[in-house]
């Protein structure tokens, strides 16, 4: 067969494949003619939009549970227990011996007495964060809690076990120890602050 002749084989296999194509083509075109464009769910968009609504709800709460730097942070769980007649002694390091002493030995002016008798666990956490928090301002530098000894109770010393607990939680304390006998012994306790920044009415030197 002369190259002339291959030539007319090759270009009529050539339109019977683009005959075929074209069939194919069209075929496809009528089996897609019932076919509809998809169009957005409007269930998935309504369900999309309620989903972000909720989210935005759960971040606002969530911003709003965020404990503010006024919470108690006392702690209201359990917590060592002590002995009724337990003397509860705490200071700082840096303390100056002299300091403590004059402390123990209630050298320096009460500034404030806390009296807890009576009080729940609860009335008596409220009432030491209220007095720390209001301690800057009035510039308290040392107080006295009158907790009890609890020796009569069902759990004897509960409170002053709390009490003990709390005045190591409060930065602002650096010391606290159980009083002398005519200020309640060990059913009461001296705290001492720490300087206030500005000076009003306390004379600082005191407790130097």
């Amino acid at each position: 067969m002369d190259y002339r002749s291959l030539l007319i084989l090759e270009l009529v296999e050539q339109k019977h494949s683009m005959n075929d194509e074209n069939d194919n083509f069209t075929n496809f075109l009528d089996e897609m003619d019932d076919v509809k464009q998809l169009t957005q769910d409007k269930h998935s968009s309504i369900q999309k939009r309620e989903d972000t609504a909720l989210n935005d709800r759960y971040r606002q709460k969530a911003a709003t549970q965020k404990k503010s730097p006024y919470a108690n942070f006392l702690t209201d769980g359990d917590v060592p227990p002590v002995e009724p007649n337990e003397i509860l002694s705490y200071k700082l390091s840096g303390i100056q011996p002299q300091v403590f002493k004059n402390l123990r030995q209630a050298k320096y002016q009460f500034d404030y007495h806390l009296d807890l008798h009576r009080y729940t666990v609860k009335e008596a956490r409220d009432a030491i964060f209220k007095l720390i928090n209001s301690a800057h301002i009035e510039d308290y530098r040392c107080f006295l809690v009158t907790h009890g000894k609890g020796e009569r109770s069902k759990e004897p010393a509960k409170l002053k076990a709390y009490v003990n607990h709390w005045l190591r939680q409060i930065e602002q304390i650096v010391a606290f120890h159980s009083a002398m006998p005519k200020h309640g012994g060990t059913g009461s306790t001296y705290v001492l602050l720490k300087k206030p920044k500005q000076k009003r009415r306390i004379n600082q030197a005191k407790y130097k």
